[in-house]
């Protein structure tokens, strides 16, 4: 156990000196504790990956933030939580706002596009495909499996030839360029 604390502490320092080496390994370390962990809370496996890869990549932004006196898992684990918390209290939000909409007997919402709408849409779809096709091609071929064709994480590492965890680590790192260019422009 002393072993893999050890272990464990050694990736947390490198990670914080930016090694991705370090970063995939304590992906790779810690991912199947923590899926089982959010799939018992969520019971939903969309929503356990999707706050898993936010907790990792939330925990790797905020490596530096680490204290040691806490076993790393703990610390993600926490991280998971909250995430999990927001995500009930958007969802309880949105819920209440439709109940009040529907309970004061408003106009049905017409969700068809106007002529603006689906030229603005289709503008849209331009830009973001132009800022997909700027990203690098090992990060474009991840987001353009899993976002345009709907690959499942499994279906995206078998047509890549590459682990589960590094299409997920690729995936999270595109998500996040692709993210930076967007806020960018």
């Amino acid at each position: 156990m002393k072993n893999q604390e050890q272990t464990i502490s050694n990736l947390v320092y490198a990670a914080k000196q930016e090694d991705q080496h370090a970063f995939r390994q304590l992906l790779d370390l810690h991912w199947n504790e923590l899926y089982g962990f959010m799939i018992k809370r969520t019971e939903n496996e969309n929503d356990a990956e999707d706050l898993c890869l936010q907790a990792f990549s939330k925990a790797f932004d905020k490596i530096d933030t680490y204290n040691d006196e806490f076993t790393f898992s703990t610390w993600l684990t926490s991280i998971a939580k909250n995430l999990h918390v927001d995500l009930i209290r958007k969802e309880k939000t949105r819920l209440h706002q439709s109940t009040d909409v529907d309970e004061v007997g408003r106009d049905v919402i017409d969700d068809t596009l106007g002529p603006e709408d689906q030229l603005i849409r289709s503008q849209n779809l331009d830009k973001l495909l132009q800022q997909v096709r700027s990203l690098k091609p090992i990060y474009r071929d991840v987001i353009q499996l899993r976002f345009f064709q709907e690959l499942s994480h499994k279906e995206m590492a078998t047509q890549l030839g590459l682990s589960l965890s590094n299409v997920k680590v690729r995936l999270l790192r595109a998500k996040k360029l692709l993210a930076e260019i967007i806020n960018d422009k």
